[in-house]
């Protein structure tokens, strides 16, 4: 069945690949990043997909650049059958270089834009007859680990969110999902100065979201397998045993 769907985050890596494999899939697509309208991928995806991919420049970190692309996405279609918010900011930081100005950006655009993008929708989703919002968290949510809790605290703080209004917003159907995936290959990630295990390309970790999307729902899609065992058997670890493991990741 042919679907209205919004892609929030989607100038690069895991979003971009999520058009791509939604227009591929013969979907009707609205694409959104910061400067979508000046993207050179996006616009020549429009080029292909004219009739099938619209595109509405979003900044989740100003609400009313929230408020103004949820009315313009509601204009080009007359309801929205799945939006996904995908944006994302990354830094990973030891705390001998710790800089307030990247926690503050990444709780701001990770969590709090996901929050100001429900708001905003809301009202919308509620007049559809069934609606679904999808919320591209991390693994990383699971539990805290060295130099990365800039990014993961507000990922937890995304997932939390999630889990608090899913049995609220099942009641108006609206169904709430939440993605948690390992590391993703991008510009982001290159910033990484260590191993990341079960390391996937964009294209890859995209169709697994399309595909775990596609089945009957289910609140949580996580993957690759091996890593979100170990990290949900850490989670569950006394903290003597858990963050004696961690420590073990610290650089020497």
């Amino acid at each position: 069945m042919k679907k209205n769907i919004w892609i929030v985050g989607c100038s690069s890596g895991i979003g971009l690949e999520l058009v791509k494999c939604y227009l591929h899939n013969g979907q009707s697509v609205i694409a959104s990043a910061r400067t979508a309208t000046a993207s050179n991928a996006l616009l020549e995806l429009q080029r292909q997909y004219s009739q099938t991919l619209a595109l509405v420049d979003v900044d989740v970190s100003n609400s009313d650049s929230v408020k103004a692309a949820v009315q313009k996405s509601w204009s080009i279609f007359a309801s929205i059958d799945i939006v996904i918010f995908n944006a994302g900011v990354y830094e990973s930081m030891d705390a001998a270089h710790w800089d307030v100005a990247h926690f503050e950006a990444m709780a701001n655009t990770n969590y709090l834009g996901a929050v100001r993008l429900m708001d905003a929708a809301l009202a919308h989703l509620r007049a559809q007859n069934k609606a679904r919002i999808v919320f591209n968290a991390s693994l990383s949510s699971y539990f805290g680990l060295p130099y990365g809790g800039a990014y993961s605290a507000p990922k937890a703080a995304l997932v939390n969110f999630a889990q608090s209004i899913q049995p609220e917003m099942e009641q108006e159907n609206i169904e709430i999902q939440i993605i948690n995936h390992g590391f993703v290959q991008t510009r982001l990630t290159a910033k990484n100065e260590f191993a990341m295990p079960e390391l996937m390309t964009p294209a890859f970790a995209a169709q697994k979201i399309v595909d775990g999307i596609a089945k009957p729902y289910h609140f949580e899609i996580k993957f690759p397998f091996k890593l979100s065992l170990f990290l949900t058997f850490l989670a569950i670890l006394p903290y003597k045993i858990s963050l004696g493991l961690t420590k073990k990741f610290l650089k020497a």
